[in-house]
């Protein structure tokens, strides 16, 4: 079984989606930037604090950082039996950084989807203003509409969901991201995946893929 994992993909892919469902099935770990750097941050690591002075700033973090939080996380013991990394490598520096770490990748999968159906789902994402459950009105709709599965609460959509967002974090992906593609290509270790298709045929061949 391939163990250590990146998941790439457009915003809308499902990157977030398959994670939460692999690991149900497999014993690996979903790991994002977003948890590493708020750890790091909390637990005032040298290099926690040495983010949070960009974070607080304004600033964005340099790639740099980003990669010995990101090594030093995956090096941990809880990693050794295999992790998802979901969020980073965004860029070709960054996966240049990621490869003098020293960290072993046996597969990049990549969730391709046209941009027409990320737009759709990015804009039809909802989630519960009690408890920050996630919903899609056309992929994952509550069962009752407007009030969370989970908690009751009610459910509302973020400014960041709206049309301009998306089109705006797209561009920003096919800029930024998709060279990754033709990088991880050459490394022959990138597996594409439709998941464009419904939820049970997508997890179907990610399976197939990571044995």
């Amino acid at each position: 079984m391939k163990k250590n994992i990146i998941f790439l993909g457009a915003p809308g892919a499902g990157k977030g989606t398959f994670a939460a469902l692999l690991v149900e099935k497999k014993a690996l770990l979903h790991i994002s930037t977003g948890d590493i750097f708020r750890r790091e941050i909390k637990n005032g690591t040298e290099l926690g604090k040495k983010a949070k002075n960009y974070v607080e700033s304004g600033g964005l973090v340099p790639d740099e950082i980003v990669a010995d939080m990101v090594a030093k996380r995956l090096s941990e013991p809880d990693c050794k039996e295999g992790f998802i990394l979901d969020g980073f490598p965004r860029t070709l520096n960054q996966a240049e950084l990621l490869k003098k770490t020293g960290v072993r990748i046996d597969a990049v999968i990549s969730f391709d989807a046209n941009d027409d159906l990320l737009i759709k789902r990015l804009t039809a994402r909802i989630m519960c203003r009690q408890c920050n459950e996630n919903y899609n009105k056309l992929f994952s709709p509550p069962a009752k509409e407007g009030i969370c599965d989970k908690c009751g609460g009610e459910l509302y959509q973020r400014k960041d969901d709206s049309l301009e967002t998306a089109n705006s974090r797209l561009a920003l992906y096919h800029k930024e991201t998709a060279p990754l593609i033709d990088f991880y290509k050459k490394g022959k270790i990138l597996f594409s995946l439709n998941s464009a298709r419904e939820k049970g045929e997508v997890m179907k061949d990610l399976l197939k893929l990571i044995e």
